[in-house]
């Protein structure tokens, strides 16, 4: 019998309890935030904790940011629900999961009772996706861009080549907005059958904690996912940032980080490329990039000893314990972490 991977080890699981103190390059969200502006609209919305959530403002205005009608969009509480929602409403006779990848999409439906099959992409491929790869019968398809933890992007047409009346395909965008003019993002798009995007205001603007994200589809789709969706399921702070992180100043900022990522991403590159035993996944696109080097296990054990949380990869499917994820931070950071690095190894 094949052993699963751990499904629900994700990177916090990396800084907690006394690791809290650790340099972390585990979690993928953005050091310094929430910025100033943002805490300051959040704590603006407390004194109308009395009153039950109202969805409204914000749903409209994620719905003017990526220029569609208030009716194809869901807010969730994290893009994390949205996956728990599919896989209860969404009737699906063989849904496959694209690998490696973001590893709940996966556990939410066999939770939901669904068997669940894989493709499995390939480091000889650049871990590129092939629209060829994945069983004509798949009425549910599962795939990242940019993918988590490979942080490949894969060119839109050709995630959308998966689209196909009777499929629903699920595009994971939650790391969408860290990619500079969020090029190849399918958010907007309405002519695809059956597609599903979910995108999360967690990363880009340190939100983890206040858990909000949302869903972009089709309104029979929305419908279907509100109807099994708890009461008031995203909180009211919570709304007024998914607001705030709509407008246009907001997303101005957002594409500036993006910019500020690329840069450290490509600094942090060129640095793990004075190691002969690191490879590193090319080209990267997310705010986090994948390199394979022997022992990780073990490199990892000794970079938390040096202070440093780095996320361990065997718990990827399509991944082993040879693999590293690291988050991009400023290049001091990096520098730290490069001269840690030529000790673990």
């Amino acid at each position: 019998m094949t052993t699963l991977p751990d499904l629900r080890h994700h990177g916090d699981a990396e800084v907690r309890g006394a690791a809290a103190g650790l340099t972390d390059l585990a979690v993928n969200v953005r050091t310094g935030t929430p910025p100033a502006w943002l805490k300051a609209r959040i704590a603006a919305s407390l004194d109308g904790l009395a009153a039950y959530p109202d969805g409204t403002a914000a749903r409209a205005a994620v719905a003017a940011r990526h220029g569609l009608p208030v009716s194809r969009v869901l807010l969730t509480a994290g893009a994390a629900e949205a996956f728990v929602l599919l896989a209860r409403a969404v009737r699906a006779a063989r849904p496959v999961v694209v690998h490696p990848q973001f590893t709940e999409p996966e556990a939410a439906l066999r939770d939901a009772g669904h068997e669940v099959g894989r493709v499995l992409l390939s480091e000889r491929d650049g871990f590129r996706l092939d629209p060829a790869a994945v069983p004509d019968d798949a009425d549910l398809v599962v795939v990242g861009n940019p993918t988590n933890p490979t942080s490949v992007l894969h060119p839109a047409e050709t995630v959308a080549a998966l689209a196909r009346p009777g499929r629903t395909l699920v595009v994971d965008e939650a790391f969408m907005d860290a990619v500079p003019g969020e090029a190849e993002s399918l958010a907007s798009r309405t002519d695809l059958p059956g597609l599903v995007v979910l995108r999360s205001l967690t990363k880009t603007w340190g939100l983890a904690g206040l858990r909000i994200g949302y869903v972009l589809a089709d309104p029979e789709t929305i419908e279907a996912l509100e109807r099994v969706q708890p009461l008031w399921p995203v909180s009211s702070p919570a709304l007024t940032a998914a607001e705030a992180c709509s407008g246009p100043e907001a997303l101005a900022e957002a594409e500036k980080a993006a910019e500020d990522i690329a840069a450290d991403r490509a600094y942090l590159i060129a640095r793990l490329g004075e190691f002969p035993q690191v490879t590193v996944v090319r080209p990267a696109e997310g705010p986090f990039v994948l390199m394979r080097l022997p022992d990780a296990a073990g490199v990892r054990e000794r970079l938390r000893e040096l202070g440093f949380a780095v996320r361990r990869g065997d718990t990827f499917p399509g991944l082993g314990d040879e693999w590293l994820r690291l988050a991009v931070r400023d290049r001091n950071t990096i520098d730290r972490f490069v001269t840690a690095l030529a000790k673990a190894v």
